[in-house]
């Protein structure tokens, strides 16, 4: 029985602290960036008309197509520029507040914004809506890689992958609502959108009230607070019973490896050959996570719908549809990240994603020859949203916390972070040009998904129910380094570590 219960410390458990802080962290944070993904999406017309009737109040005069057009360019394209600034603000902030305090910090970025965009009509103003999409994009940014390093570093090592999943779920329930709350009997009309607009500043107020209730991460805690008590009573905590040394034994080391390290810089993590991989497989995984066509099959799919036969009426409900598809596979891929691994879920979504790119450019230039060509084409794109919900969507966030020691997390986040919104501000400003290309657009994305397939095959290695360590110590042989930081050998008078993280 005594071995029993030892096991399971050993294991880690899913409390209701844990699952709670879990809940709270991803419903507050990475729900809002679904949100805000989707939330412009359907009252766009309303939105620009509402541009040009405030620009007429002022002048006189409509606002000529091409400005208009550019005006609603930026209004879109503040969210990822905003998303890329507040990448850049993680490192700062997680170390001088704290994961969970840099989370709550965050939420000024989303309750200011959904005030003045929930005014932004009475106000007659576009451009608060404007400055608010910049501000909801920092918030994004912030929490698209505050929530997975904060959950990574609260769960034990069992459950990190499927944990770490869980802010991907959110973002997409975040979407699934916002395409509902869209519909145009809801609040898609004349009086609605800015209500729309403004909801998401509820579960950031949610957030800001019940999030202050649970423990900060313990790594934090013990390794840069240097506070071992408060470690200790997180942990109690987290994982439901008092006995907690060897987790704390496990983290100490961690600390002891990396003090020849110090704090590491985004400079200085370019510039040390020990993370050379690491490094070179977030920036990959990243950009192949964006430019594999996500955006662009979500742009593609109301007249791929439409050219199937599908009444214009009932587009709205269909995209929802493929939203609730992205919801459930996500679900899923919270169940199987344990189980089947977080390398073969890439290997098999990318995959998936290929073919769905390359069936879908057949698809699509035969659509007007072949008469159910474009039934084939709702299958792909079908296809693709289960592919990129499965991989490229969950994992490469979760996998940045868990290759990365605590001292070179934070950058490496600012890193990932930077290339995701970038890569996402990229696709948005070229994909009009590649669109020129017609149905023979999505090859494009085909060797994207094709080329990070491979690397992920040659490269990236298996981190299920492996310590930090552990991970480490796998990607010290393939940077042909004797130790984790060549400043000092740290980790050869190391014991072997089998302790829970």
């Amino acid at each position: 029985m005594e071995q029993q219960d030892q096991s399971m410390k050993e294991e880690g458990r899913l409390t209701l602290v844990l699952a709670l802080a879990t809940l709270i962290a991803a419903f507050g944070s990475s729900f809002q960036y679904g949100y805000n993904v989707a939330a412009v999406n359907s009252p766009a017309l309303l939105m620009q008309q509402f541009y040009n009737e405030t620009y007429y109040s002022r002048t006189g005069e409509f606002i000529e197509d091409f400005p208009l057009t550019l005006l609603w360019s930026v209004t879109v394209s503040m969210f990822p520029f905003g998303g890329f600034i507040g990448s850049l603000l993680v490192g700062p902030l997680v170390n001088k507040f704290g994961r969970k305090g840099a989370l709550l910090f965050n939420n000024i970025f989303s309750i200011v914004p959904a005030i003045l965009m929930g005014c932004s009509k009475v106000a007659k103003s576009f451009e608060l809506i404007i400055i608010s999409r910049l501000l909801v994009g920092i918030c994004a940014g912030l929490s698209s890689n505050v929530v997975p390093m904060y959950l990574g570093e609260l769960a034990p090592k069992n459950l990190r992958g499927a944990l770490g999943v869980v802010p991907q779920l959110f973002i997409t329930v975040g979407i699934l609502v916002a395409q509902i709350f869209g519909l145009r009997n809801l609040l898609a009309n004349v009086d609605g959108w800015p209500i729309l607009l403004g909801l998401t500043g509820v579960p950031a107020a949610l957030q800001l009230l019940l999030l202050p209730f649970f423990p900060e991460s313990p790594r934090y805690l013990l390794i840069q607070k240097k506070d071992e008590e408060a470690a200790k009573k997180a942990l109690q905590r987290l994982r439901g019973w008092d006995s907690v040394d060897r987790e704390v034994a496990e983290i100490r080391q961690e600390d002891e490896a990396e003090k020849a390290a110090g704090f590491i810089s985004v400079l200085k993590l370019f510039r040390m050959r020990s993370l050379r991989w690491q490094l070179l497989s977030v920036i990959v995984l990243m950009a192949g996570q964006q430019l594999s066509g996500v955006n662009a099959i979500y742009y593609y799919a109301d007249q791929i719908y439409l050219s199937a036969g599908v009444q214009e009426d009932h587009v709205q409900y269909v995209t929802a549809g493929t939203g609730a598809v992205n919801v459930v596979m996500t679900i899923c891929a919270v169940f199987v990240v344990e189980l089947l691994g977080r390398r073969l879920l890439l290997l098999l979504g990318f995959s998936i994603c290929l073919t769905a790119c390359c069936v879908l450019t057949a698809a699509l230039a035969l659509q007007d020859t072949v008469s159910w060509m474009p039934y084939v084409s709702i299958v792909c794109v079908i296809a693709y949203v289960i592919g990129h919900a499965l991989g490229p969507s969950p994992i490469p966030a979760l996998l940045i916390t868990e290759i990365f020691l605590q001292s070179s997390r934070p950058s490496a986040f600012m890193v990932g972070g930077s290339v995701h919104w970038l890569s996402n501000f990229a696709v948005g400003l070229i994909f009009p040009f590649i669109q020129g290309l017609g149905p023979y657009s999505f090859i494009v994305f085909a060797v994207i998904c094709l080329l990070t397939t491979i690397y992920i095959f040659l490269i990236v290695p298996e981190t299920k129910a492996k310590t930090f360590i552990e991970i480490n110590q796998i990607f010290t042989k393939m940077n042909k380094v004797s130790e984790v930081h060549p400043e000092k050998e740290e980790l050869k008078e190391l014991p072997p570590v089998t302790s829970e993280q």
